[in-house]
């Protein structure tokens, strides 16, 4: 159930009444609105907003590395309702070990990129994305830079992968 200030806001409570289990929590901190949900739910959760509730686009997808602390990474995902100007942050909480979430590239084509950047620089997992490969590192870099645990002064890279 949705915290008291959250159920006066048409889209939590919209989207709440659409699937009650869908959102984990919520908050509203400094106009911004925030939505955790279950991990099996975003696919769903983003299609009920961009096709219901107008959110036309998606402008950012992050991650944040909570280590130690399990569950270890969240996953962000920034959309927007261009028409009704409206804008909205959803996270998901993903385990330490093998964290994967599917992707919402079949809802938004926009989230390709944003993706490929978390798997690359956090080892996130975005099942069935069309081309999740790395982005920024070169393909032979050993582990996630923006892991928490990766080494200060990073792995020693082979320049023979090349």
């Amino acid at each position: 159930m949705l915290p008291e200030p959250m159920q006066s806001l048409p889209v939590p409570a919209a989207l709440e009444a659409w699937d009650p289990h869908a959102i984990l929590n919520a908050s509203l901190d400094l106009g911004e609105t925030l939505l955790w949900i279950s991990p099996g739910k975003i696919v769903s959760v983003c299609k009920e907003l961009r096709d219901n509730q107008g959110f036309e686009r998606i402008c950012g997808v992050s991650a944040i590395d909570r280590y130690p602390l399990e569950p270890r990474f969240e996953v962000v995902y920034f959309v927007h309702s261009v028409s009704r100007n409206i804008r909205l942050k959803l996270k998901v909480a993903l385990p330490g070990t093998a964290p994967a979430v599917e992707s919402v590239t079949c809802v938004w084509e926009g989230a390709n990129w944003y993706e490929r950047e978390a798997f690359d620089l956090f080892g996130i997992r975005f099942e069935g994305h069309p081309n999740l490969k790395r982005i920024m590192m070169p393909e032979g870099w050993e582990g996630h830079p923006l892991r928490r645990d990766f080494p200060t002064h990073g792995h020693k890279y082979s320049y023979q992968n090349e």
